[in-house]
């Protein structure tokens, strides 16, 4: 049997893929929360309490999540 390549103009490799498709949706859903949650909060980091933006917050847990996430994909891929 032959195999065809998909007719997208780029050698079999579609723009939007279900994988990109969901990042991105999950991108736009971190960004939506991180900007309707602008208000100060006290976080308490170890001992002492911190008073900051909640987003940043927020996006400190996203990042950290993130880089957790991808050592741990890049540990599996081994």
């Amino acid at each position: 049997m032959t195999r065809h390549a998909p007719k997208d103009g780029r050698g079999g490799r579609a723009l939007l893929t279900p994988g990109r498709v969901g990042f991105l949706a999950l991108v736009v859903l971190i960004l939506v929360l991180i900007f309707q949650n602008t208000q100060s909060t006290q976080i308490r980091v170890l001992v002492p309490k911190v008073t900051l933006p909640l987003w940043v917050a927020l996006l400190a847990a996203a990042l950290l999540g993130a880089v957790c996430g991808a050592y741990l994909a890049r540990r599996r891929r081994r």
